[in-house]
């Protein structure tokens, strides 16, 4: 214990003693686990910020329409358009154990008329769950239900902007619009959304309506695309990890009512979430990986100067390791000293660019901040990573330095001027 305190006070003494020296030596180390912990707090928040903004769209989302045949398939010539149909959602909900939600969607531009105004909105004729699906919550009303799907009612839920055109600030729950001359009562207003992306259009300018109203009243006008066509499908799987195994199955259905094979790239185009989440995910974590080993440079760099502030303390108390050596102090006593004093110098400094780098990403995290980025979160591999790498640089500092004044002759060492 008195060797311990012996030797903390000895170190503060040095650092006292050259306070412009150890300063800028502390400061290396203090500001290289600092860029640690930046550079890997930069990279995760990258990374929930992009989940993030996925999520506005829809969790775990897969969007498939319908595209044109690359591959010949029994009597079906290459190059024949996909037309998907409202009977193809029916049967990937009976065919595909892994999907475990579904929609189909058909919009359309459609003219809207208030009491009070106009507009021309997009309007989505869609199943009930196709809400849960995109992530959209309501501001106010109701959504729409399965009793709205099997009535066919003419009733929508209207975004915030579409609120905003057509109502201004008076209420818009229970009041009729007219779509194309066919009367419709709003329901729900949708909540804002702080929306980035998206596949047709930003949630706030939507209007949402059963399907089976939206195929009465307004079917797809396309010539030869027959009757109860769709202009996509939207589905999510039953987790994350199935959702490679869930595209398959979908592929394979639709590929045996269409007459495609399920390995024909351009037969569906599909927009799979999950899987672009990992890409994105991928390119940060490389990203991360560049910036830490900068990072860990830095602190490499930190770790020489506290090597090299050892060794001129170690030529600076020559004789009086002598003198220690001369009255009985080991080379094991000697070693330890100056292992420890380096050690300590080390770990101060990282424990204070540790708290440095909490401060300033605490800071930033609670700013108003992008949906893109998730501010500085540390997660606990960061806090490991840290405090792992600063005990390494710290140990192979303090080494080299102990050694030589360890192995300092005592007869040499009286004779240092």
């Amino acid at each position: 214990m008195s060797w311990g305190l012996e030797i903390l006070a000895q170190t503060f003494r040095d650092v006292w003693a050259h306070k412009l020296r150890s300063f800028l030596t502390m400061f290396g180390i203090a500001w290289g686990i600092a860029s640690i912990i930046f550079m890997m707090a930069i990279g995760d928040g990258f990374k929930i910020g992009y989940r993030n903004m996925l999520y506005v769209l829809g969790t775990d989302l897969v969007i498939v329409w319908g595209g044109r045949t690359t591959l010949q398939a029994g009597d079906q010539r290459a190059g024949h358009p996909i037309t998907l149909k409202f009977e193809d959602v029916q049967r990937i909900r009976e065919e595909c154990p892994l999907v475990r939600d579904i929609s189909p969607e058909l919009d359309r531009y459609l003219q809207f008329v208030s009491p009070f105004n106009s507009g021309r909105f997009s309007t989505h004729g869609i199943e009930p769950v196709y809400q849960t699906i995109r992530s959209m919550n309501l501001d106010i009303g109701r959504p729409l239900s399965d009793s709205d799907w099997r009535e066919a009612r003419t009733v929508c839920v209207i975004g915030e902007d579409v609120k905003k055109q057509l109502f201004a600030d008076r209420p818009a729950i229970g009041a009729a619009v007219r779509i194309q001359d066919v009367p419709f009562q709003v329901i729900g207003v949708l909540k804002k959304k702080d929306q980035k992306n998206s596949y047709n259009g930003l949630d706030d300018d939507k209007v949402l309506v059963p399907y089976p109203t939206m195929a009465r009243h307004f079917p797809d006008p396309r010539p030869f695309v027959g009757i109860g066509a769709i202009h996509n499908i939207v589905f999510s799987p039953v987790s994350a990890k199935a959702h490679e195994q869930a595209v398959r199955q979908v592929k394979s259905v639709l590929g045996r009512y269409h007459g495609f094979k399920p390995t024909d790239e351009g037969a569906l185009w599909i927009w799979d979430t999950v899987q672009t989440a990992r890409l994105v995910s991928n390119v940060y974590e490389s990203m991360q990986i560049f910036l830490a080993f900068i990072a860990v440079i830095t602190l490499a760099l930190g770790g020489l100067g506290v090597m090299n502030i050892m060794l001129i303390s170690v030529a600076e108390r020559t004789r009086e390791i002598g003198v220690k050596k001369a009255i009985g102090a080991k080379a094991r006593r000697i070693l330890f000293e100056f292992f420890l004093e380096a050690l300590v110098l080390t770990l101060v400094s990282g424990i204070a660019g540790v708290a440095f780098a909490y401060v300033v990403c605490g800071f930033v995290s609670r700013l108003p901040l992008p949906t893109l980025f998730a501010g500085l979160p540390i997660t606990p591999a960061t806090t490991w990573l840290a405090f792992g790498t600063l005990v390494i640089i710290g140990i192979l500092s303090a080494v080299y330095p102990a050694r030589q004044a360890a192995h300092l002759a005592p007869v040499e060492a009286l004779r240092y001027e």
